[in-house]
């Protein structure tokens, strides 16, 4: 692989661009394929100043390195297609996946292609957010792709080198980091039901160990739970295949679904979020919340 790689980006969210962007820097280019992609996408990527190429065999025929970053549900299909065009660089499956689906996106790649496990704990990193890109795989490939993020705002960090390490603990982090979310807005939707969530965000206030104190963050969630939501499923499967109970996680993925149709909705309040998770379709019987 040359000095400076070419690398792509599949696909540019939110997380994905932004990362890519980071690695500007160490790379010649940085791509991704305006194929099937919408005005926010292209305006995305145009802000942080990526190229855009016309095609998937374009992009997978330019790029040394290739991260993939978009929903779970979609990750074996999108490495699929990428494999269907010939790839041989590094694939960075960085989707919040099980261990086991990270495995089989690593066998739809033969040599000389490589894979490189990769996971991303934080928010994306603007605004001097930094997350943590945890990867596991071959070395030096790993390595390699760490070196992109050299000087960023992105910390990359080598756990090892087996397909799935960093997958892991991406979930096993997700799994707490999430749930407390969902839980938070049980508990607020519970309390609001008996005409008790005021006194609940007082006792929430008073304690310095607990979600509970952090309501406003309730809009956020549901607003993201569309892709959290199959990534609980993903973590129940871990949880199972350890042989540890699932659960809590597929609970936490059903309590989700509620929350679809506020899907990216910057605008909601929580009294809406609570609301739909009750499953009324708008702000109603309850009343607002107290402020």
């Amino acid at each position: 692989m040359s000095q400076q790689p070419v690398v792509g980006i599949l696909h540019p969210g939110g997380m994905g661009a932004a990362v890519a962007a980071c690695a500007a820097d160490h790379a010649s280019a940085v791509l991704w394929c305006a194929d099937g992609r919408g005005p926010a996408s292209a305006r995305r990527a145009e802000r942080y100043g990526l190229t855009a190429v016309p095609t998937l065999r374009e992009l997978t025929g330019r790029a040394d390195i290739l991260i993939s970053l978009c929903p779970p549900a979609a990750a074996e299909d999108v490495a699929r297609s990428v494999a269907g065009h010939g790839f041989t660089g590094v694939y960075v499956e960085a989707n919040a996946i099980s261990p086991r689906r990270a495995e089989r996106i690593a066998g739809l790649f033969p040599p000389p292609a490589t894979v490189v496990d990769g996971g991303v704990i934080g928010a994306p990193p603007v605004g001097g957010s930094t997350p943590f890109l945890y990867l596991s795989g071959p070395r030096p490939r790993a390595d390699e792709v760490a070196r992109l993020f050299d000087g960023t705002a992105v910390q990359a960090r080598v756990l090892g080198p087996r397909i799935g390490q960093a997958s892991s603990l991406k979930l096993a982090y997700a799994g707490f980091q999430k749930v407390s979310r969902v839980l938070v807005g049980l508990s607020h939707a519970l309390a609001r039901e008996h005409g008790v969530d005021g006194e609940l965000r007082e006792v929430a206030e008073h304690r310095s160990d607990t979600y509970l104190a952090d309501a406003e963050y309730v809009p956020s969630a549901a607003a993201r739970a569309w892709r959290w939501g199959p990534e609980m499923d993903e973590i129940a499967d871990t949880l199972e295949a350890a042989g540890l109970p699932p659960e809590l996680l597929r609970a936490a993925a059903t309590t989700l679904e509620r929350w679809y149709d506020s899907k990216d909705d910057a605008g909601l309040t929580l009294a809406e979020a609570l609301d739909r998770l009750a499953g009324r379709d708008g702000p109603g019987g309850a009343g607002p919340v107290p402020e």
